[in-house]
């Protein structure tokens, strides 16, 4: 098993070797004239749909072509099976796939493939850690290569490294300080937006307001970006959309939250086959995973990492000093801005009775269970946060979810979550599995365990 990072025990730093692997695409391939970066189309995606639209209208200000690619669906599930590995997550075969499938298509439309291999670049992100993750775009190659497209660049950028990635070789993605900025912008909006599609739409009075508005406000903020113009007036201005939609809030509904593996618990689509919207539409109200709380996660596991080696013997202190002052005010700086724009363009769009995760509680909640510097997957927030939704009452069902054969999130979800469940006899919890296949057991077992959250909201009238 392969892995996109190796660290260096003796300077603390690390090198990505899918950095090495993107700057050698020529070596590998002499054969084949790459149009240069100002020619090239960069292909991205796998956020939530809002999020993918947000983002591009984003780096479009960079300069360059970049096309969001569509929301993976089982055509695209079907062609990764097809041209990738035995044995793969569902991810994997959802983005190859639909990688895959838009290829397709171009060359349906009359694009020869050695035009599609010169031109399109595909840009994704890479880790290391105790599952596949580290080995996807390798996958993404096989998958490639047996469809007919090898040679197709890949640019990646390492989840953990930090906004530093500008590396030579990267001739085309732009993977500076300010492309990971305007990305960590738009996800924050299209998170709020998100939430505010979630807490809204099982409350309307007119079926489908909420969501024109969502669709309205997507162009706003989207224009905004694209013209560098306010983006908290840009919210505001989607806030006098969302006030003008009739809401009943006297119809009860249970609160369903939403964790799990990254990709599973939070994409919109036959990835997970549209969870969300089910719930909805079975008359739950969802608590969805954010993309925020990841970020905030990775900036505590930083933060933690740090004050772990600061801690340890000198024999064992690596020559880097990784308590210097600097390193904590980055950490300290970093926190502070994402939580500042979240609060920023939240109070602008009128997003009200939503508290971004706490992670030191979640931790001090979780530390008894997990061990922390497992740091796989979601690490500990997932246990943290079934524990906080049983004693703080936040919500009448917890749902895990995760690709089948998710090596971290099963772990958590079928092992630990187990002992909790156990600790919490009143939780009701349900950890379940996505294939791109079997939905109709999916939704089965989501509607029993749904039934019994919406006895509990009976219970609460009497």
């Amino acid at each position: 098993m392969t892995c996109s990072t190796v660290k260096v025990d003796t300077a603390g730093t690390e090198l990505s070797y899918v950095h090495q692997e993107a700057t050698q695409w020529q070596d590998r391939h002499p054969d084949i004239a790459y149009a240069p970066p100002e020619e090239s189309i960069v292909l991205f995606g796998g956020l939530t749909p809002l999020q993918d639209h947000l983002l591009w209208a984003a780096i479009q200000t960079m300069g360059g072509n970049y096309v969001a690619l569509p929301t993976p669906d089982n055509e695209a599930f079907r062609l990764g099976k097809a041209y990738g590995n035995r044995g793969q997550c569902n991810p994997t075969y959802f983005t190859s796939g639909n990688l895959i499938k838009y290829l397709q298509e171009r060359h349906e439309e009359g694009m020869s493939k050695e035009e599609i291999v010169r031109t399109y670049v595909f840009a994704t992100a890479s880790g290391c850690g105790p599952c596949r993750f580290g080995m996807y775009t390798t996958e993404y190659r096989k998958a490639l290569e047996a469809a007919g497209f090898g040679g197709l660049r890949i640019e990646s950028f390492e989840q953990q490294k930090g906004i530093f990635q500008m590396e030579e070789g990267l001739r085309v993605t732009p993977f500076s300080p300010r492309f990971f900025i305007m990305a960590a912008k738009s996800v924050i909006l299209g998170d709020i937006l998100n939430l505010m599609g979630y807490q809204m739409r099982p409350y309307e009075v007119e079926a489908g307001a909420v969501d024109r508005a969502m669709e309205a406000a997507k162009d706003i903020i989207a224009e905004a970006l694209q013209h560098r113009k306010n983006l908290a007036y840009a919210m505001y201005r989607c806030r006098k959309l969302f006030q003008q939609i009739p809401l009943d809030r006297t119809r009860v509904k249970p609160k369903v939250m939403v964790i799990g593996e990254f990709w599973a618990a939070m994409t919109e689509g036959d990835g997970n086959y549209h969870l969300h919207r089910f719930l909805e539409e079975e008359g739950a109200e969802v608590i969805p995973q954010l993309l925020i709380n990841r970020f905030l996660l990775s900036i505590w596991e930083a933060k933690y990492d740090l004050i772990k080696h600061a801690t340890l013997p000198d024999t064992s202190r690596p020559k880097i000093d990784f308590g210097h002052p600097k390193k904590r005010s980055m950490i300290q700086a970093t926190k502070l801005a994402v939580k500042g724009y979240f609060t920023l363009y939240a109070r602008a769009i009128g997003l009200r009775n939503y508290a971004l995760p706490n992670m030191e509680k979640l931790y001090e909640l979780s530390r008894d269970y997990y061990p922390v510097d497992s740091d796989g997957g979601e690490g500990h927030m997932e246990v943290a946060h079934l524990i906080e939704a049983v004693e703080e009452n936040l919500a009448h069902l917890v749902i895990s979810v995760k690709p089948f054969g998710c090596m971290p999130s099963s772990a958590v979800s079928d092992g630990i979550q187990s002992l909790i469940t156990a600790r919490y006899p009143n939780a009701n919890f349900l950890a379940i599995e996505t294939s791109g296949e079997g939905a109709a057991n999916f939704y089965s077992r989501v509607q029993m365990a749904l039934f019994k959250a919406k006895e509990a909201v009976k219970s609460e009238e009497v």
